[in-house]
């Protein structure tokens, strides 16, 4: 079964964050992977977490082997710690469901 998470992130270098993604991108699809939905907030007008939120976005995958596997795959964590690690602040896991 497909597996998507809803997130939340405070990204605080846009510059940054947008070469993580670029460099993260064929890896995730290698996976089966890709968004759904991305969005930048401006407002948040109710959360659960005191993390502040100005990005949120959903991710998905064919299943939660695949899921695992990307988030450990050694190229993509150099990417991570590359340019995510210094580009977003804050990271609030909104929901993971069943797609």
């Amino acid at each position: 079964m497909a597996i998507e998470r809803l997130v939340g992130l405070f990204v605080t270098d846009d510059d940054l964050y947008q070469k993580y993604r670029e460099g993260m991108i064929p890896i995730l699809h290698s996976y089966g992977g890709g968004f759904g939905y991305d969005f930048k907030v401006s407002d948040v007008l109710k959360s659960e977490v005191e993390s502040p939120i100005n990005r949120i976005f959903t991710i998905y995958f064919e299943n939660e082997e695949a899921l695992n596997s990307f988030f450990s795959n050694e190229e993509y964590l150099e990417i991570r710690n590359k340019y995510f690690e210094s580009s977003v602040s804050a990271i609030t896991t909104i929901a993971k469901y069943v797609r």
